[in-house]
């Protein structure tokens, strides 16, 4: 999410809630007062929940925004927020029925009717945005609002559904405000969550204030919120050392992560989470330079994924070798069983009994963000170093453009992150190898659509298990995206601030509500 959008520990996965960090109880320098400020690299790239699937604007929709259900910390099970109750209609797992919350007002003091969760999801689908997550809800058939009763009927059997009616996608929005066929564009927000929007300077800074109307799972928040938004890690690190922010969070240099300790002055920090992945996504469209398979195997054989981990990330990320990262269960390493090391040779031989000419002429988009131009240039200098590829860098600057780049297809592959939207191994695949995957690579399979759609069928999730391992390996088999590794979510605040801690558990989901003053 998205990076593009894991959520909470459960059996199986290891969120690491208790974390690992310097978190005493140590007084600041004196006591804060005012906004706290929170400084991230991540983008908002829309208000409009129908029109964004990445991290930074996912990040700002769980305080802004209030969902149907929710997922508290240390649960694996979606809770109610907006609505009272949830359930899944008889045993076919296609009828999904919600009862919305009493009294629940949008912080410009309307009433919430169910009416406006229906116009919610109505419009994702109907906007379906090329950066929306309409992917998500690609067994959601139609919508049904009658009294306070919203009834969700699914074109097929869909034991995840709970978790995706759980996240950002599913904000609840003011149908009067907020159009049909299009997106809001008009820089306000209108929604329930925890805070109400003060203040926005698109690519600069958010102003939250308390949401006195709120009422769902969270609690109330202490006080009022600035979110500062800076181009790159570099800056987000020199407003740190300035201390133009209280709090940091996505996404300081991999060396000043790696240089965090205990001794630190006026410095707290968490490490926690543990299922953020990164990936090459290759364009397997007719006329691309990838879109041979043994093209893509061959670049999953000689990647090497500790030299990255090690000279680009200072050992804060974890070499991965499927999709499904470690912590969640039904997790397998099919790239490492194919190729445990580098194979230069193997990868030769791919490409010679599939007639491909080397070297092979590669376009690799990246978004100027944080470690990714220096990641693209350790996964061009490996690739060439064989011989067989020859990388042209793309860098874009912005986000939006960037996306708006890999959807149009104008990479033969680019690099991306991926925070899952719940902690079920269906959401590591399902949108991004799936029907209508949201990595917009052109890549389909029926027998991948099969296996994804069969898992779905299992309200006893571990009964996925064999399946979720077979969708592994057919997608280290035809590599439509290469995983490269995966990470902890990293927070750091000052002594003055309480309840950072809390912030995040690397679900993508930002509790802005738990920051107070000392």
């Amino acid at each position: 999410m998205r990076s593009v959008r894991s959520k909470i520990i459960a059996a199986g996965l290891v969120l690491g809630l208790a974390g690992v960090g310097a978190w005493q109880l140590l007084p600041g320098d004196g006591n804060g007062s005012g906004a706290i400020r929170v400084g991230t690299s991540d983008v908002v790239s829309s208000l409009d929940p129908a029109g964004a699937y990445d991290a930074g604007s996912w990040a700002l929709f769980s305080t802004v925004y209030q969902a149907l259900l929710t997922i508290k910390p240390g649960s694996d099970t979606p809770a109610p927020d907006a609505a009272s109750s949830c359930n899944f209609v008889g045993q076919k797992l296609t009828t999904y029925q919600c009862e919305l919350r009493p009294e629940l007002k949008f912080s410009n003091g309307r009433s919430i009717t169910a009416q406006d969760v229906k116009h919610s999801f109505d419009r994702i689908k109907a906007i379906n945005s090329e950066q929306g997550p309409a992917p998500l809800f690609n067994t959601l058939d139609s919508v049904k609002a009658e009294g306070r009763t919203v009834t969700f009927n699914l074109s097929a059997p869909d034991a995840t559904f709970p978790f995706k009616i759980a996240t950002g996608a599913a904000s609840i929005v003011d149908q009067e405000k907020y159009p049909a066929k299009a997106l809001r564009e008009d820089g306000k927000v209108d929604g329930s969550g925890p805070y109400a929007l003060a203040g926005y300077k698109a690519g600069s800074s958010i102003e939250l204030k308390p949401n006195t109307s709120y009422k769902g799972q969270a609690k109330p928040a202490n006080g009022p919120v600035t979110v500062k938004y800076y181009k790159d890690s570099a800056q987000l690190n020199q407003a740190w050392k300035d201390r133009d922010v209280e709090v940091a969070h996505r996404e300081m240099p991999p060396e000043v992560l790696a240089g965090l300790n205990p001794g630190l002055k006026d410095t707290r920090y968490q490490a926690s989470g543990g299922t953020e992945i990164r990936s090459v996504v290759f364009n397997v469209r007719p006329g691309s330079s990838t879109a041979a398979p043994a093209v893509r195997q061959a670049a999953a054989a000689v990647l090497d994924r500790s030299q990255l981990a090690s000279e680009v990330y200072k050992g804060t990320v974890t070499p991965l070798y499927s999709l499904v990262p470690a912590g969640i269960a039904a997790h397998g390493t099919p790239f490492f069983d194919t190729h445990p090391t580098p194979n230069g040779a193997a990868a030769k031989k791919l490409l010679k009994d599939a007639g491909i000419a080397t070297p092979v002429a590669v376009t690799l988009g990246v978004n100027m963000r944080g470690a990714n131009q220096p990641e693209a240039e350790e996964i061009k200098r490996q690739l060439e170093s064989t011989g067989l590829f020859q990388l042209t860098i793309k860098p874009v600057e912005e986000w939006g453009d960037f996306q708006k780049a890999y959807a149009a297809g104008e990479f033969d592959a680019y690099t991306i992150g991926w925070i899952a939207d719940f902690p079920d191994a269906d959401n590591f695949l399902a949108p991004l190898v799936g029907a209508d995957s949201s990595m917009n690579n052109g890549f389909s399979d029926k027998n991948v659509d099969a296996l994804i759609s069969r898992t779905q069928s299992f309200s006893d999730r571990s009964a996925a298990a064999a399946d979720f391992r077979e969708l592994q390996k057919l997608v280290s088999q035809q590599v439509p995206m290469l995983p490269i590794w995966q990470k902890k979510d990293y927070v750091m605040s000052r002594e003055a601030v309480t309840g950072a801690q809390h912030l995040s558990d690397g679900t993508g989901v930002w509790r802005l509500w738990e920051l107070d003053w000392l």
